[in-house]
């Protein structure tokens, strides 16, 4: 899946210092991010190039992580588009190669993210400032520290034997199969955001829960948990048609042609086609 790398591993060192220059530096605006895509590989600006544009300033800059040796650094200043470098879709890094680069540009994505909102603070709105020794940022004036938010999602892949239950988003530019999903309300289990998300968008009841596995997934900046459950009861879907344009039972052996593996709901659509699980 996209979060397979090894052997390389993204680490948080909070006590590096100041970039170098190969270290990478990440750009934002809105939800796209500087980078150059050519021929299907991935090319990040790094402090070298971009000292120019910020002026060989380093304040602005604030460490995320690193791959392996080399460190990524979020600018809080925007730039302009320079050289061959574009502001493109953070999903356009999905595809691409090298893998390792364009999982850490993700993540990046979702930190810096996560940075850009977090300037202020939501009790007294002071001026945030970062903690040193971790990832926090903590208010100077009223103490409230604030760390990264990972929003849980489950994925449920739903059985009724040798069939399962595939489903197409409404209003969504993705237009492909994918299973039943949805984010964890506060006070809920995993296992009764399972129960709802079905019940609520095909009205199905389902039992014998279990696990598969789990995928980072920085575009919503969310942590995924891939699920199977067996149909309990009927089997006629009733479609909650402002969520979905389509749900229907396939068989083990018409499911549609295959996707990359990247994703935990294709992962989770190839290992029941191929009686991994």
């Amino acid at each position: 899946m996209f979060q397979d790398i090894d052997p390389q591993r993204i680490v948080y060192a909070p006590d590096r210092d100041a970039p170098r220059e190969d270290d990478y530096v990440l750009f934002t605006r809105d939800s796209r991010v500087l980078l150059q895509i050519e021929d299907g590989s991935l090319v990040l600006p790094t402090f070298g190039e971009m000292r120019p544009a910020l002026q060989d300033k380093t304040d602005g800059l604030v460490y995320l992580f690193s791959l392996d040796d080399r460190a990524f650094f979020l600018s809080l200043d925007q730039t302009d588009e320079a050289r061959d470098y574009r502001y493109r879709n953070i999903y356009s890094v999905r595809s691409v190669r090298p893998a390792g680069l364009a999982f850490a540009c993700a993540t990046a994505f979702h930190v810096g993210r996560w940075y850009g909102h977090n300037r202020y603070c939501g009790q007294c709105s002071g001026v945030l400032e970062r903690r040193r020794g971790e990832r926090a940022v903590q208010c100077p004036q009223c103490g409230v520290v604030e760390y990264p938010a990972v929003a849980p999602v489950v994925i449920v892949g739903v059985r009724d034997g040798e069939d399962i239950l595939l489903t197409k988003y409404a209003g969504r530019d993705y237009k492909n199969y994918a299973l039943i999903a949805g984010f964890v309300e506060p006070g809920e289990t995993l296992e009764g955001a399972i129960a709802r998300e079905v019940m609520e968008e095909v009205g199905l009841e389902v039992a014998n829960v279990r696990y598969y596995k789990s995928q980072p997934w920085a575009f919503s900046q969310s942590i995924l948990m891939g699920f199977f459950a067996d149909l309990q009861g009927a089997r006629t879907v009733a479609l909650d048609s402002d969520e979905l344009s389509e749900a229907v039972w396939v068989a083990r052996s018409e499911l549609p042609a295959e996707e990359s593996r990247m994703s935990l709901t294709w992962d989770m659509i190839a290992a029941f086609r191929k009686r991994e699980i």
